[in-house]
């Protein structure tokens, strides 16, 4: 840190968004402050070796190509895919009250794989040994109680009493993000009266390099696929089922038996018995998109700026995408002279991101409202232009490019 505490950029919040903000600002050359709540040692730890379910993180994250090149380009993917990860070959879709399937293939888009799955902690670690050896100041194990304007831009107030100056602040906090609060952004947001379950599942099949979701009307079943560090053994789900909070408060009280019963019929077994579950965990479901992402001097990234259904996997990848814009804008604007704080500069990365996200976001919402419905003329509309979508080549393909962010 300069001896003064100021910076040219402060990014609160050290998740996966923003510790590769951080990274890649000082990359371009800012002077970049980190501050990160959590502990640099538990962080950085190195992640359990598998013998069990309960040794995978619950969250995990499904990265696209996009997301994966903007890894690439700060020098950590390398990092990444020497740790447990998954890359899936396949993703089969299909509607649990009626007959239509839909199934994506790699071979079929001419691509190495559809995307990759990494538990959250992994992808973090890997961040963080980089930021180890980059310019960044990291202040860790340290929360921001205070945040004022300045003429010249922002002041942190941190629990320890220290006093940070920068000329702009970027929240990475996350969902409830208090940053986003105190500089009065507000929020559109509804519940959707839903709880995601998450855990890990051994099942008795192979998961066969395929991302598996089933929808029902009371809400969607993922079983995303997970590497377990030993060759060949592709028997790991990471699952995410989203139910309403009541069903869901139930499902969390039965044991592992009776719990593993219910899933096996909620995923119509395709996968065969479930032989192992691990502690399970809910969260719940909001929607929430802040009517703007900047400030005066302030700017937000990822979950501060958006939260999303997760029926696609997308949460990582839109906060990614925010991550490869800002990096955009302010490489242009270093390169022009410009302040980090420059409105226009900030307005061109709002009006970048904006659009793109609330557009991902009304698809979710689309189709969590199409699958939740159960008149008979829905259902048949449903399954039949799932059907006609599996055969539409040209149309499925570029659904699929879509969502692996390969269209930019």
């Amino acid at each position: 840190m300069t001896e003064s505490g100021h910076f040219d950029i402060l990014v609160v919040g050290g998740g996966m968004t923003g510790s590769a903000l951080a990274l890649g600002l000082a990359r371009q050359g800012w002077l970049v402050g980190l501050v990160e709540a959590g502990q640099l040692a538990a962080i950085t730890a190195a992640p359990e070796a598998v013998t069990s379910v309960d040794d995978y993180e619950p969250r995990v994250s499904a990265i696209s190509a996009a997301s994966k090149g903007v890894l690439d380009a700060l020098g950590v993917w390398s990092s990444v895919a020497r740790e447990r990860h998954c890359n899936y070959q396949g993703m089969t879709v299909w509607d649990g009250d009626g007959t239509g399937r839909i199934h994506f293939d790699a071979h079929e888009l001419h691509v190495p794989e559809l995307g990759t799955i990494v538990e959250n902690r992994i992808l973090v670690r890997a961040l963080f040994q980089a930021l180890a050896d980059s310019p960044v100041t990291v202040l860790d194990g340290v929360q921001v109680t205070a945040m004022a304007a300045t003429p010249q831009g922002r002041t942190l107030t941190l629990a320890d009493g220290r006093s940070l100056t920068a000329s702009l602040v970027v929240a990475a906090d996350g969902a409830n993000s208090r940053l986003r609060q105190w500089a009065g952004l507000p929020t559109r947001e509804w519940d959707y009266d839903q709880q995601a379950i998450v855990c890990t599942v051994r099942t008795a099949q192979s998961h066969q390099r395929t991302a598996w979701q089933r929808f029902s009307p009371t809400g969607p079943l993922a079983f995303l696929p997970l590497a377990s560090g030993e060759a060949g053994d592709d028997h790991f789900c990471s699952i995410v089922w989203s139910q309403d909070t009541l069903e869901a408060k139930r499902l969390l009280t039965l044991n592992d038996a009776d719990f593993t019963q219910a899933l096996e019929a909620a995923i119509e077994r395709q996968l065969g018995a479930i032989e192992a579950v691990s502690r399970r965990s809910a969260f719940p479901l909001r929607q929430r998109h802040a009517k703007d992402y900047v400030g005066d001097h302030f700017v937000l990234v990822g979950d501060a700026a958006h939260t999303i259904h997760p029926l696609a996997g997308q949460g990582a990848n839109l906060g990614y995408s925010d991550v490869r814009v800002l990096l955009d804008e302010l490489a242009q604007a270093r390169r022009n002279g410009l302040a980090a704080s420059d409105a226009l500069v900030l307005a061109r990365y709002q009006r970048r991101r904006k659009g793109d996200n609330l557009t991902m976001m009304a698809a979710m919402e689309g189709f969590k409202q199409l699958f939740a419905r159960d008149e008979l003329p829905l259902r048949w509309l449903r399954n039949t232009g799932m059907r006609w979508l599996d055969r539409a080549g040209p149309l499925k393909q570029r659904i699929a490019a879509e969502a692996m962010g390969l269209h930019h």
